[in-house]
């Protein structure tokens, strides 16, 4: 899973990587032509106790990749001009991160001249809106003339899909916030299409801010907030000092400025709700591990993400969800006795925390 990190210059978004990751860049890197990814270990307290009880060889924990996205720079008139490169390093994200600056510093001047955040993430929503409208226009125009030839059954269900999608982009809407079908979803995604990542709006306060940025997010949640796009705030400076102290320290500083989490954990929580992710676990004296799915995966779909001969070689699933495990003090016997190790058939829809264990041939 790939989030990327997009702002304005000057935003804070490099910050923001930085905080969350806990990379640190070299100044002069800052504004460069080349984007910086990293790849963090999702932190789950759930697989933390696992790994306490079965003290195994290695603890593998879920990952997931950010990167700082580039390609933004300034025009002629000094206004940000969204560039065919920033588009590209866009297209391989699987959501978005949109940073919006809402902290005011003389000495690092907002590059439209004054700080509006609505005006920004407007800004963002429409640059999206008209590179997408290009995309399907051009498609739906070769599309017709295709099946003035042919009747091919794979372009006729793909024509009114494209033409809802127009008909959402020409009322100046992102595909995020319509409807489709999981079929509709699958032809659209061969496009790569801007508008319909899930984006999370993350707006840029410094310490003083704190009052105003819960009016400022309110305000924004309540025109923006819907299917696959959430806004949250966070304070750039204060995180990034937070990312470069011990746990205890950060909880301290945490504690004294009324920060309830990390950036990092902000963002891997929002990030798994707008896609729809989940984890579950396998565990033993080898190994514990957190896996990743979408909600709604079958048993014989998780079993896949473990090894992929096992989606044809599934048999069963033995499955305990994790609070009746640790309820019963950790011990598969005594789940087992109380009737909470369950024998699951292929498609039974795996929940978050469960732990599984594949039977196969």
């Amino acid at each position: 899973m790939q989030i990327g990190i997009v702002g304005l210059p000057f935003s804070g978004k490099s910050t923001l990587f930085q905080a969350a990751t806990k990379m640190h860049l070299d100044p002069s890197a800052l504004g460069k032509a080349e984007a910086h990814h990293a790849i963090v270990k999702i932190p789950d307290p759930r697989l933390d106790k696992l790994s306490a009880l079965f003290n195994p060889k290695s603890t593998v924990y879920a990952t997931i990749e950010f990167v700082d996205v580039v390609g933004l720079k300034k025009g002629e008139s000094g206004s940000t001009q969204f560039t065919t490169n920033f588009f590209s390093n866009v297209k391989t994200n699987d959501a978005l991160v949109q940073v919006v600056r809402a902290f005011t510093n003389d000495a690092v001047p907002h590059p439209d001249g004054t700080v509006d955040a609505e005006r920004d993430i407007a800004s963002f929503e429409t640059e999206f809106i008209i590179a997408d409208l290009s995309i399907i226009e051009t498609r739906l125009e070769r599309l017709r003339k295709q099946l003035q030839k042919s009747q091919e059954a794979q372009m006729k269900a793909e024509l009114p899909v494209l033409e809802q999608s127009h008909q959402v982009l020409d009322g100046e809407k992102p595909l995020r916030e319509a409807e489709f079908s999981r079929e509709e979803m699958q032809v659209l995604k061969t496009y790569q299409l801007l508008s319909l990542k899930p984006m999370l709006i993350a707006v840029n306060f410094d310490e003083s801010q704190q009052r105003e940025a819960e009016d400022l997010v309110g305000r924004v949640a309540a025109r923006k907030e819907g299917n696959n796009t959430k806004v949250v705030s966070f304070f750039g400076k204060i995180d990034l000092e937070m990312s470069e102290l011990p746990a205890e320290e950060a909880r301290a500083f945490m504690d004294e400025y009324g920060i309830k989490e990390s950036a990092l954990d902000t963002l891997i929580r929002e990030a798994y709700a707008l896609l729809g992710l989940q984890s579950f676990f396998t565990v033993g004296e080898d190994e514990c591990r957190a896996w990743t799915i979408r909600k709604g995966a079958t048993a014989q779909e998780a079993a896949g993400v473990i090894h992929s001969d096992f989606v044809s070689k599934f048999i069963r699933a033995e499955v305990v969800g994790y609070d009746d495990f640790m309820a019963h003090g950790g011990s598969f016997p005594r789940v087992k006795e109380a009737g909470l190790w369950r024998l699951e058939g292929k498609e039974y829809p795996v929940k978050d925390g469960d732990i599984l264990s594949i039977r196969h041939s």
